[in-house]
Order: C-alpha cells, then structure tokens, then sequence
C-alpha cells in the first residue's frame, strides 16, 4: 500500500474511499508495477466451468497465489496445464474485485524441466505396462504375404497419409485402404486414436493395421506415449505396425505393436511388397518348375532304355539257356538210353518254357511300370504350374475388382466436409460450407448455397 500513498501528507487524514474504489486503486497499482511476471509452481485446484475460463492454484512448498487464464488465451496455450503438473507461468499481476483477491493473469505456459517430467512419466508406464505382458516377444504375430485390405489410423490431412498412399500406388496400386480419420496430437488425440483401433477391429476383414503420424516435437508425438493407445494396440485382434515419424526415439506405441516401422513410408513397403518383386517370384517358381518337368522326362528317357535293356537282356539270356539246352540234349550221353533224354527233353521243355513266360510276365509288367511312373511324373509338374497360374489369376482380379479408384473412374465423386468426413446426404451440409470432392484424377473445393428452389 505503500505505493498509493506515498505523495500524501502523512499528518492529513486519509481520504474516505468505497470497497470498490480501493479495489480499483489497488489493481492499478499491480497491473502498472507487475505487467509481466514468470513464475515456477505446481498446478492444483484446476478448474473450467461453463465460461471457458481456466482457474487454478499455482503453490510450492511456502506459498499459493490464484491464477486465471481467460477463454481468449486457452486456444494458443502450446502447453494446457493438468493436475499435479510443474509449470513455468507468464502474465501480469491483476485483482479480481468481486473476490478481493490478486491473481496472475497468464497468458503462457510451459512445462518445467519438461523432458525430464516426460521422461519419468514414460519409463513409469513403459514399466508398468511391460509388467501387464504388453510388450512381451512372443505375443507378436507376422504380418500376412499378400495383404488385400489394409486399416491406416492417422490424420486425414497429414503429410503420413499422402506418403502412404505415394507407396501402396507404386508398389500395389490395387491395394483397398480404409482411413480411420483420428487427431494425432493434443488433448484427446490419445482417446481417438485408441477408438479409431478398436472401430476397424469391429469393422472386419482387414489384414493389417498401421497406426502413426510424420515427425514432430516430443509434445506432438506424446500422444502415442499414452495408455489408452499402447492398451489399444496390444488388444487388436489384427496385426498392427506402428509408424511414427521419429527414428531415434520410440515411443510406448512402438513397444505394443506387432512391428515398428521409422516412418509411414517404411511401414507401407514393410505391408505390402512391390509387385513386380512378386511377378519376378512367379517367373522364378515357374523356371524351377520348367526345370524340375525338363529333369523329370530326363529320368524317364533313361527308365525307358533301362527297361529295354532290361527286357533284351532277358531274351538273350533265354535264348543262350535254350541253346545250352538243346546242346545238353544233342549230347551222346543223354542219347543212351533214349527213354532218359525223351523224358529229359521233355522236362527241359517245360522249364523252359516255364522261365521263357516268367520273364517275359516279369519284363512286360516293369515296362508297364516304368510307363506308368513316366506319364505321372511328366503329367505332375504340367498340373502343379496350372494350379498355380489359375490361383495368380484369381488373386489378380479379385485386386483389379478392389480397386477403391475404380469406383471413380467410372465418374463417380466422393465428397468430404471440412473435417474430412464423408457427406452421406444435404443434411450434413448447410449453406456457406466449404465442401472437398475427390474424382478420380484430383480434388476440388467448394462453397454450399442456398436451395432457390427449395
């Protein structure tokens, strides 16, 4: 007070004033001698009704002042002040007359010794959640070969879905990808993120998942460093690759994915590969089956004069024993007596000819064989390729028939709000409204009038 009287005659008596004028007289004073202030603290006693103005308590171990931040300032706050929260405050002293108290009047905020505060909040619950099994190896699942359908949680106007979409076109341009349009940064990013995951788990018939942003501060990015979104992404039923644009640093969303991508452009190549590296598989399967087919007429070339050696070496075997025997029987010891070389002609006949049939039954059914495994291992290749071929073209024009391009080549248009909602009917739309069509070789903005004729 020593500042509102230090011209008066301090024998006179001091002049009669209202409650109201002193109050007045007193926030004068402060604002003129304390227009801008810093002050460290802690957040308590936070509080936002219905007026849009934010009051809390800023105290530390011996002392508490009032703080105020008008609904004016909120908006370009870069750090919004929680709870329990460490700051570093700046505005001007002022007093709230009707209370008759001073407050601060803050116009910013910033985090006091942020990274550290941030950095004990994320190894708490990086522990935490590591503890619940979240982040545990085996739990993680491979990302399927050929994916058809792929869910992209990220923000509709941001650089990731552009680079996205830059690479499925360039790699697989029939690729069907479904946008989940959620907030990557700010208050309540973290909620819509976790929702937009678990509404493309309900929505079904997805082979993947990609969650994530392009690069930014460590207050951008922090939202994929918060519970509800690691909880979320390790509760997927469909594999998910995180993609937030930061090399260097991982965040908690990273530990709770099945695979982590740097970038989203990375997560995309790491989806789905490039066609003509799937083209130059198919080539190469078809020259291993051209060679295994060109090997196996080989083989049956070599049977085949494997069985006619086989059935000449029999024949020339039966006739050396039918020469051997006529020789035995033109012999003059089987002459005498003639009953004995009769009886044993006879009997060498029989065996003869007993043998002459086995090995001709013998030679007859190897050759029938050795036919039979020739036209199957010729026949068996032939079918395995034609397998193959008709399931590359069934796959092929079940990719052509997905094609979400497709739709708008045949003139068709899909209009977006400016929130990047799809307009469904006129009654999402009211006049003055800028509207965003996308055709097939571009998009264009414009502005909602008014119905004439309505």
């Amino acid at each position: 007070m020593e500042d509102l009287f230090q011209n008066a005659d301090p024998a006179a008596e001091p002049p009669v004033q209202t409650v109201t004028q002193l109050s007045r007289l007193i926030r004068g004073t402060l604002e003129r001698r304390f227009p801008e202030v810093r002050v460290d603290g802690e957040v308590s006693n936070l509080r936002i009704p219905a007026s849009g103005h934010w009051y809390f308590t800023l105290k530390d171990e011996g002392a508490q002042i009032q703080a105020v931040i008008w609904r004016s300032a909120v908006g370009g706050l870069r750090v919004r002040p929680e709870e329990g929260m460490a700051v570093r405050v700046r505005g001007g002293l002022t007093v709230f007359e009707r209370g008759g108290q001073y407050q601060i009047a803050v116009r910013q905020v910033d985090l006091r010794d942020a990274k550290g505060d941030r950095l004990r909040q994320f190894e708490a619950l990086k522990a935490k959640l590591a503890a619940d099994g979240l982040f545990d190896p085996a739990r993680k699942r491979p990302l399927p070969m050929l994916p058809r359908h792929i869910g992209v949680v990220t923000s509709p106007t941001g650089a990731a879905i552009r680079d996205l979409l830059t690479v499925f076109a360039a790699r697989f341009p029939n690729l069907h990808v479904v946008l989940a349009p959620a907030r990557v940064q700010g208050e309540g990013a973290a909620e819509d993120i976790a929702g937009w995951i678990e509404a493309l788990n309900r929505f079904g018939g997805l082979d993947a998942i990609i969650v994530g942003r392009g690069g930014g501060s460590l207050e951008d990015l922090w939202c994929f460093n918060e519970e509800p979104v690691a909880r979320a992404v390790a509760a997927s039923r469909i594999p998910v690759i995180s993609a937030v644009g930061h090399e260097t640093d991982f965040t908690l969303c990273d530990f709770a994915a099945d695979l982590r991508a740097p970038t989203p452009s990375a997560a995309a190549e790491m989806v789905v590969g490039r066609k003509s590296d799937l083209e130059e598989r198919l080539r190469h399967l078809h020259r291993r089956l051209a060679g295994g087919l060109a090997r196996r007429r080989v083989w049956a070339a070599r049977l085949e004069t494997l069985a006619r050696g086989m059935r000449a070496g029999a024949r020339e075997t039966l006739a050396d024993f039918r020469r051997r025997v006529d020789a035995a029987a033109a012999a003059p010891g089987f002459l005498e007596p003639r009953q004995i070389v009769r009886h044993g002609r006879e009997q060498l006949a029989r065996r003869r000819d007993g043998l002459a049939r086995a090995l001709e039954n013998r030679a007859r059914h190897a050759a029938q064989h050795l036919d039979s495994l020739a036209l199957r291992l010729a026949r068996a290749p032939r079918a395995a390729l034609e397998t193959r071929r008709a399931a590359v073209d069934r796959r092929a024009a079940q990719l052509t028939a997905l094609n979400p391009l497709a739709i708008l080549n045949r003139g068709y248009s899909v209009t977006l709000d400016r929130a990047g909602r799809v307009v469904h009917s006129v009654r999402a739309v009211r006049p003055g409204d800028r509207i965003r069509t996308r055709v097939t070789d571009g998009e264009f903005q414009s502005e909602v009038t008014p119905d004439h004729d309505a």
